[in-house]
């Protein structure tokens, strides 16, 4: 799971499906697909998804390209499904999460765990982390 976890880290914007990253860890599609969400509380496709969300919103906060030039840079391939997506995750339109982006002046690293998407795992009572 790891490795198939680690390709899809490495190549978000390149096209994955599920029997191609099932073949990176060495088991069936099914089996990837229940072992995947068992072990990191989400499908492969949700991770992908949020993978590329986390890089479309660093190059919104970081880069003047458009929102269109960066939905397909990070492997989106319409830009109302890339809309769609980011605001499920993050809670607002990549336009608008530009516009409120953190000031330059606060480290990369601050800002990339402020930023970061919540994910909830299966079985936790609370939305807080660490609660």
């Amino acid at each position: 799971m790891l490795r198939a976890r680690d390709v899809m880290d490495r190549d978000y914007a390149q096209p994955l499906d599920v029997p191609a990253l099932a073949r990176v860890a060495h088991v069936s599609p099914a089996h990837f697909t229940r072992t995947f969400r068992a072990t990191f509380g989400e499908t492969p496709h949700r991770y992908l998804q949020r993978r590329r969300v986390e890089r479309a919103m660093f190059l919104l906060r970081e880069t003047d390209h458009s929102v269109t030039d960066i939905s397909f840079e990070v492997g989106f391939t319409s830009p109302g499904t890339f809309s769609r997506t980011f605001h499920d995750i993050v809670g607002r339109s990549p336009r608008t999460y530009r516009k409120e982006a953190v000031a330059a002046g606060v480290p990369t690293c601050f800002t990339m765990a402020w930023a970061r998407p919540y994910v909830r795992m299966p079985g936790r009572s609370s939305d807080q982390p660490g609660d």
